[in-house]
């Protein structure tokens, strides 16, 4: 299995220097080789194969930053092609654009050329750079790539790439979970509560604004609106690890705590754009939350169980099997003709739980739902509450 482990990079001024010139000649040589292939296909009606190398000699200024970065800027070009061939709807590669805050260059370890030290990183061409590594690589590791990058708020990072041999073995799952997506508080589960999401970007919008407007009235091309752009990226840097600090946290006690989790597949840009939550979506990060989700579950051996979006969880009773077809999205309380009175969130929950477990239990083959031990209430006993508990017991 792989594993990336990110650290802040201190270059001084002329490793700084390289690092911009490596930015600028990975993207380059990355247009070049796009236009080349884009030429020779539209006069010949052939693809055209061309690598790096091919270049130095009419660019001698090629030679001075690592040559692996550019190959990786060749791997990036293939990759894309590979992409656009598989679907097209992914689109036909782009040129890279100089402006523009995505800054990076990944490179290869070959013969040692790169290395974690105390205190350091060595790269190819750059040397021994200061780093500052917040927690240790567990032995038995091997490093294979680094990818450097620059954020819009000028800091330098190295994601560092490990390999490793990771015995994972499958857990017998005994405890699930379903969520429930919330636009106001990112989930509610199956036990009817809520994380109590603390929204960073709702709590920084208003000094965002205040730092937006200023920026707009900064002349384009001078300093000061350099300056005014870059206060601006720190602040939504600073929002953007406090939502990935929370969800990293969440996400590994419900890993710790739960053998298998249920969650709906949504679309989430589409919904973004459909109903109006634009700036609610993005700030809850669900779909990082997920993402998170799963790779710790799976490192665990335990599951993430996804239920198709046309699932009428939202519309069917958790207590009698009833859909409910006319359910307005405002109506936050189910009310159901068997007596049944939820929160709408609730009772979807339970039913991403009840529908999880029956995949769950095909997936392992371990018979239907029927044959696990739930401690849901089951359908058709008439309740006039939700239950009290509703962690499965697979």
């Amino acid at each position: 299995m792989n594993r990336a482990f990110k650290f802040l990079l201190l270059p001084d001024e002329a490793q700084r220097l390289l690092i911009v010139k490596t930015f600028g000649c990975c993207r380059f040589i990355f247009n070049r080789m796009l236009g080349d292939r884009i030429a020779h296909y539209e006069a010949t009606g052939e693809s055209l194969y061309c690598y790096p190398s091919q270049y130095k000699k009419e660019f001698p200024w090629l030679k001075e930053v690592d040559s692996l970065a550019l190959v990786g800027a060749y791997n990036a070009l293939n990759a894309a092609y590979t992409n656009f061939f598989r679907d097209k709807s992914v689109g036909f590669p782009k040129f890279k654009s100089k402006n523009t805050s995505k800054r990076s260059y990944t490179t290869n370890l070959v013969n040692g050329n790169i290395a974690l030290l105390e205190g350091y990183l060595k790269l190819p061409k750059l040397g021994k750079v200061r780093i500052k590594q917040h927690r240790q690589v567990p032995e038995g590791y091997r490093l294979k790539s680094v990818t450097v990058s620059q954020s819009p708020s000028g800091k330098y990072h190295a994601s560092i790439l490990y390999e490793y041999d990771a015995d994972i073995t499958p857990v017998e799952p005994v405890d699930g979970l379903g969520l429930d997506f919330s636009m106001s508080e990112l989930y509610v589960d199956s036990n009817g509560n809520q994380p109590n999401y603390p929204k960073p970007y709702r709590q920084a919008l208003e000094k965002l604004a205040r730092e937006q407007r200023k920026l707009s009235r900064r002349k384009k091309g001078g300093s000061n609106r350099e300056k005014q752009r870059r206060r601006v990226a720190i602040l939504h840097e600073r929002v953007a690890n406090q939502r990935r600090d929370w969800l990293h946290k969440r996400s590994r006690q419900l890993a710790c705590d739960y053998d298998a989790v249920s969650i709906e597949d949504l679309n989430m840009k589409g919904m973004a754009q459909a109903l109006n939550f634009g700036k609610s979506v993005s700030d809850n990060g669900w779909s990082m939350f997920t993402t998170f989700l799963q790779y710790k579950l799976e490192e665990r051996g335990k599951y993430l169980v996804k239920i198709g979006k046309w699932f009428p969880s939202s519309k069917l009773c958790s207590n009698c099997g009833t859909v409910k077809e006319e359910l307005a999205l405002s109506e936050r309380t189910y009310r159901c003709d068997c007596g049944m009175v939820i929160s709408r969130d609730h009772n979807a929950a339970i039913n991403i739980l009840r529908e999880g477990i029956s995949q769950l239990d095909k997936t392992l083959n371990r018979g239907t739902h029927g044959d696990s031990s739930v401690n849901i209430l089951p359908m058709g006993e008439s309740s006039q509450e939700a239950p009290a508990s509703t962690v499965a017991r697979l």
